[in-house]
């Protein structure tokens, strides 16, 4: 039952971003769109930041399943690609509230979870240290998420191109010449 009213919770959340674009997100605004009392609300989540991370958290648990099921590294970045874009118009609006700094954090965070769980369950990087790994995980993270923020009509048309690049830029089989 948890679940299911904190997956209501969310979803009204997504209505209220996308369909009313509130700027100012309230949790009277969220009880009211999903018709809970401010009890249940406050039962299953601190305040506004920690619905928010619950969502992103679950977002990233999906992706890192959905990314792991593709046959190869590139398929499952481009499995990550895709599922970031659809995710972006969610996060554009969010990023317009009060929650944006919180927002920003957030999906930093994420997407390095993101690349460091992956890592971990494929056993890459085994030769690095773990802080090591961090480092690395981060670098990537933020041009994956550098790539994102400037996403274009024209970059969805090239997105395989622009996976195949990553993918090579990741394996380390483009590098620069001297």
């Amino acid at each position: 039952m948890a679940v299911d009213t904190k997956e209501l919770i969310a979803e009204a959340v997504k209505r209220l971003l996308m369909q009313k674009k509130v700027k100012k997100l309230t949790v009277k605004d969220i009880v009211d769109e999903c018709s809970i009392t401010r009890q249940t609300f406050y039962y299953h989540f601190e305040d506004i930041p920690d619905l928010l991370k619950w969502v992103l958290e679950r977002g990233t648990d999906k992706m890192v399943e959905e990314t792991l099921t593709q046959g190869n590294a590139e398929k499952g970045l481009r499995c990550l690609f895709l599922l970031a874009l659809n995710a972006r118009p969610y996060v554009e609006h969010g990023l317009q509230t009060n929650y944006r700094d919180e927002i920003e954090r957030m999906v930093e965070e994420q997407l390095f979870t993101f690349f460091l769980r992956v890592v971990e369950k494929r056993g890459l990087y085994a030769q690095c240290s773990h802080a090591d790994l961090k480092l690395v995980m981060r670098y990537h993270s933020q041009a994956v998420l550098g790539l994102l923020k400037n996403w274009t009509e024209a970059d969805s048309g090239d997105l395989d191109h622009i996976v195949h690049i990553v993918h090579q830029l990741v394996a380390g089989e483009i590098s620069p010449r001297q």
